[in-house]
């Protein structure tokens, strides 16, 4: 098995895997206390819900003074329609560059009409990196529930 067909498929576990550990990520909020701030991303995602979601997305990290490109998708459940999303926010625990890809566990909540919609989602990985997100909307969608994401540096 090659290199990367091997990091690939260890990534699909990690997103398996991380679905179990979504329920952690809702605490998120509550233990602001122990976060260090290391970066900010942006990330453009559509977003497809119908119960179950998909996602499907790019952004940059900027840390240290550098900007990297990633992807970014998942699936999750929780609801229905359509959106573009645009998200910005900040990165915390991120000691070094390598922690920041893999799968992220992510609670989420918000709605799109047309132009008007914003939310607020947190992620965490399996490395302590959190990312707290605040997010513009534009579709027919309600958001809230729970997803695995995996983020990956193109």
């Amino acid at each position: 098995m090659s290199v990367k067909k091997a990091g690939l498929l260890g990534r699909r576990q990690a997103l398996i895997g991380s679905v179990g550990a979504v329920g952690t990520v809702l605490a998120a909020p509550a233990i602001a206390q122990q976060r260090v701030k290391s970066g900010t991303v942006n990330i453009e995602q559509v977003q497809v819900a119908f119960f179950g979601s998909g996602n499907v997305g790019s952004g940059t990290l900027h840390y240290e003074g550098r900007s990297y490109r990633f992807s970014v998708g998942g699936l999750g459940v929780g609801g229905f329609g359509v959106s573009k999303m645009e998200a910005y926010g900040d990165v915390y625990n991120l000691k070094e560059l390598r922690q920041f890809p893999g799968a992220y566990g992510q609670a989420r909540y918000g709605a799109a009409y047309g132009d008007k919609g914003k939310g607020e989602m947190w992620l965490e990985n399996t490395n302590g990196v959190m990312i707290d997100l605040k997010t513009r909307r534009q579709g027919l969608a309600v958001s809230l529930g729970a997803d695995a994401v995996i983020i990956d540096f193109k």
